[in-house]
């Protein structure tokens, strides 16, 4: 984000794996789902994160960046469910102990009950870990790489690990780092940056950590334009050892570059946004690692979609990408979040979706203008991939970064958490159908989530 943030401030049949149909429906589908706004503030809430606690899922902390303001990440922590939200704004000035945090904030909670944070800050574009051990109410900085312009951070656990990665500068080099972790704030020293191995060169990526402590890191290749971008992925094939990063493999190419504008991102604009998911439930798709990214096709069409690719062989190969999206529009679907439940290996994804903005008037449509208002879509598969659920609607009501008034729109990125048979998107909304933005309908960006039951 902070390379975006940046260059703007200074310039129904479903497919499955094997290539049968199949339909599975989601059982609360037929009414709408109850949504939550996180935040409740004046002024946008974009770019968001969220974790659920799975020692507690009662307990859901979710972030968001704070665009329209020098520094600061809206907070909302819960331990009812979501029925009731502590707010604050944390990492607003260099006064506070986190620092000036500028963004690209990312959450991930371990099986210790353990909330790690990774963050980009205002005063020198440094990649930060913060450690929560009560739940998110508090958080302390446990590391700083002091990289100066770090992009695009990412964050995740394993069974006894975290793990980080990002764009470092100059060289938009990929890197790694991680530490063990084997209690509740017990965790070691975290390892030097390791870069990852040829091309090694991108942004806008993600990381994972695999059953055996493994971890796999996926990246875009092209940080600039609307032409396009290859997706790549690497593996340390024993984490914290001695092996390392092995050779980048090309898992997909997109005709997404990392700028690409479309209607209804229209000053921020999308990139791919490859997201992993690591199946370590010990189930019968134990040690799946599932892909999902943002193609265009044809090229500068605005016609994007969501892509889903999976590997059994710790991404030496890929299964052939799918669409996830089930509309039959030529709309946009981008910023895709995907989530897998260690309990189960079930997976579920969101993403934003303009398919019901035709400019024609209606629900999907707020100014009669097609294919530039979103609302937020969801599926999940039970099967490892095999068959996904029809896709159904998660937001309540139609939002719109063009009535944001925001250079930042949605931000880069949306997250989502998946516990204990529960899906947790998160996402900026300006539809105020909850009836609680300050702001009033159609205007600033509250961060709203829903828990949405997996059957």
């Amino acid at each position: 984000m902070l390379r975006k943030l940046l260059r703007r401030t200074s310039s129904t049949v479903l497919l499955a794996f094997a290539g049968a149909l199949a339909v599975t429906t989601l059982a609360s589908a037929a009414a709408p789902i109850a949504n939550l706004n996180v935040t409740a503030m004046p002024g946008n809430e974009a770019e968001d994160a969220i974790a659920v606690n799975p020692t507690r899922p009662s307990n859901v902390v979710a972030m968001s960046t704070l665009p329209d303001v020098v520094a600061g990440l809206a907070v909302g922590v819960s331990v009812d469910g979501g029925q009731t939200w502590a707010r604050r704004v944390i990492g607003a000035s260099t006064a506070d102990p986190l620092g000036d945090i500028c963004c690209d904030q990312q959450l991930a909670w371990d099986r210790f009950g353990n909330l790690w944070m990774t963050y980009l800050v205002n005063s020198s574009g440094d990649v930060l870990v913060a450690l929560s051990t009560d739940g998110g109410l508090t958080f302390r900085k446990v590391a700083d790489l002091q990289t100066k312009f770090g992009d695009q951070p990412s964050i995740a656990v394993g069974p006894n690990s975290v793990w980080v990665s990002f764009t470092a500068s100059p060289g938009k080099q990929v890197q790694a780092f991680g530490a063990r972790v084997t209690g509740i704030g017990q965790f070691g020293s975290f390892s030097a940056p390791e870069s990852v191995p040829s091309p090694g060169n991108g942004d806008y990526g993600d990381t994972a950590v695999g059953p055996a402590g493994q971890v796999m890191v996926t990246y875009q290749n092209t940080e600039n334009g609307q032409g396009g971008a290859d997706v790549y992925t690497s593996v340390d094939p024993d984490g914290l050892g001695p092996a390392g990063f092995n050779g980048s493999t090309k898992a997909a190419h997109s005709h997404v570059g990392g700028f690409d504008f479309i209607p209804a991102q229209p000053n921020r604009s999308v990139d791919v946004e490859a997201n992993l998911a690591w199946d370590r439930s010990g189930g019968a798709h134990n040690g799946r690692v599932y892909l999902v990214w943002t193609d265009e096709n044809p090229n500068e069409s605005d016609n994007t979609d969501i892509m889903l690719q999976h590997s059994d062989d710790n991404g030496a190969t890929w299964s052939p990408a799918v669409k996830v999206n089930d509309d039959r529009t030529t709309n946009s679907q981008y910023n895709p979040a995907i989530a897998l439940d260690q309990a189960s290996g079930d997976v579920a994804l969101s993403w934003y979706d303009t398919r019901n903005d035709l400019g024609a008037g209606g629900s999907g449509d707020v100014d009669g203008v097609p294919n530039d208002d979103f609302q937020v879509w969801a599926t999940y598969s039970t099967n490892g991939g095999a068959s996904l659920a029809a896709n159904f609607r998660v937001s309540r009501g139609t939002s719109s970064a063009v009535a944001a008034g925001s250079f930042f729109d949605v931000g880069d990125y949306t997250h989502a958490a998946f516990v204990g048979g529960s899906f947790w998107p998160a996402w900026s909304d300006n539809s105020n159908s909850t009836g609680d933005n300050p702001d009033g309908a159609l205007h600033q960006f509250d961060l709203y989530t829903a828990k949405v039951p997996i059957p």
